[in-house]
């Protein structure tokens, strides 16, 4: 059993690297040879990891891997070798990996309930941060990620790409020019997304939890009070953990929380809402079990100024367009009732340029186009609706304040404790 560093020794540690760290350690060397890239350690090796923007992402150097399940942490190291980087190192507990002064990027890979946390003390050790969605399950850990990065001078990336980059899912496009479309007021205002199989989505509730979980013996090669971390204990069981953890809220919100952010963070881009979030909240679904996700019909979501997100999460909007205002619609594939639309797309200016080179932005320190500021609205957006599913109500919501209005039962959602000796 890999026991944790006392978390005040570790904070010492942390602060005094940072002071150090805080200017890459790339710029501290000549660019001139390969082992000069910009280095990189994968914080959790489960299926994402393997991605092209984790494992695969050659743009910098592999130097570690680390998960608390020791078969995970040996497929990390021998896949490293596969792809080219050596021999690497690899351990179980994070925080070896932010100790190190030779690691310039974490990759925090690891399921929802350790991004916020990881990448708090990831920026208080002078690393820079890229983080699997959703950014935070909370939106109170979400603002303090936001704080941590921000004041220790950090570089933060969320591994979603949408809003600047590749066909928007299965609608047929980019999002440029449905940006085009809605930042000249085309379609009028205030507008409405629906977000659901009929524009091209699944919310993919087939990530809902089991409920008739019985303890199981924990295998040997696997840290699970390591992996559990600031989570509430429960007993072991292997559906909890690994593949299916998101059907579990104390991890994850199910097919919302897994994907929600793909889908929600360029609607917001569209809407121009990076810096504002919903302030009402609607549902349409049934009673949620304590621990296992579920599914909803419905959650709406609506801005101050009347625009609205629609999720359908039963397909019963089927056909309803993607975007709609009272002077039009927009339908997958740029189908619209707007008349001669191709061509006036190319009349219109272009969206405003966005940082989309990751190792550029480290090396620049420019924020990056998905950051942890606009990040950490779009998975606002995502937890806003699972606080919701957990209520089973709507609710206000202030998006200066981050809170639920006069709303006590939301806000214990919305801001939730951690299991000591984790805190943020």
């Amino acid at each position: 059993m890999t026991h944790p560093l006392h978390r005040r020794d570790f904070l010492k540690k942390a602060g005094a690297l940072a002071a150090f760290t805080i200017v890459p350690a790339h710029v501290l060397r000549a660019e001139t040879a390969p082992s000069n890239q910009l280095t990189r350690a994968l914080i959790g090796f489960g299926g994402i990891a393997h991605s092209a923007n984790h494992l695969g992402y050659k743009a910098t150097r592999l130097v570690a891997v680390c998960d608390p399940d020791a078969k995970r942490v040996q497929e990390g190291l021998r896949l490293a070798g596969e792809n080219g980087y050596g021999k690497i190192d690899g351990c179980r507990d994070f925080r070896e990996l932010l100790a190190r002064t030779d690691v310039d990027i974490v990759h925090i890979c690891t399921p929802p309930h350790w991004h916020g946390l990881i990448s708090v003390l990831a920026a208080q050790a002078g690393k820079d941060i890229w983080c699997e969605k959703p950014m935070t399950r909370t939106i109170g850990e979400g603002r303090r990620v936001m704080e941590a990065v921000k004041s220790n001078g950090r570089i933060f990336r969320l591994n979603t790409w949408f809003r600047f980059q590749s066909a928007f899912y299965g609608f047929g496009t980019e999002v440029k020019p449905l940006k085009k479309i809605m930042e000249n007021r085309l379609l009028g205002w205030p507008v409405k997304a629906v977000v659901g199989e009929a524009t091209g989505f699944t919310l993919k509730f087939g990530w809902s939890g089991m409920t008739n979980l019985k303890p199981e013996p924990v295998p040997e090669t696997f840290d699970y009070d390591l992996w559990l971390g600031p989570a509430p204990f429960k007993p072991y069981h292997p559906h909890r953990t690994h593949g299916t953890f998101r059907g579990y809220w104390d991890y994850d919100g199910g097919g919302l929380g897994d994907m929600g952010q793909h889908y929600l963070d360029p609607v917001q881009y569209l809407m121009g809402k990076d810096d504002t979030s919903p302030v009402k909240i609607e549902i349409d679904g049934p009673p949620q079990h304590p621990d296992a996700v579920g599914s909803f019909r419905r959650i709406t979501y609506t801005y101050a100024d009347g625009c609205q997100i629609v999720l359908d999460g039963d397909n019963s909007l089927k056909g309803a367009p993607f975007l709609e205002g009272p002077k039009g619609k927009v339908w997958p594939k740029l189908k619209s009732d707007i008349p001669n639309l191709e061509p006036l797309l190319t009349e219109l200016p272009e969206p405003a340029p966005q940082q989309t080179d990751f190792v550029e932005s480290v090396k620049l320190r420019r924020p990056f186009a998905l950051n942890e500021q606009n990040g950490f609205r779009s998975a606002t957006i995502v937890n806003l609706g699972i606080t919701a599913m957990r209520l089973g109500r709507g609710f206000a919501f202030d998006p200066v304040k981050l809170c639920a209005v006069n709303d006590p039962a939301a806000d214990r959602f919305i801001c939730q404790p951690m299991r000591a000796p984790w805190v943020m």
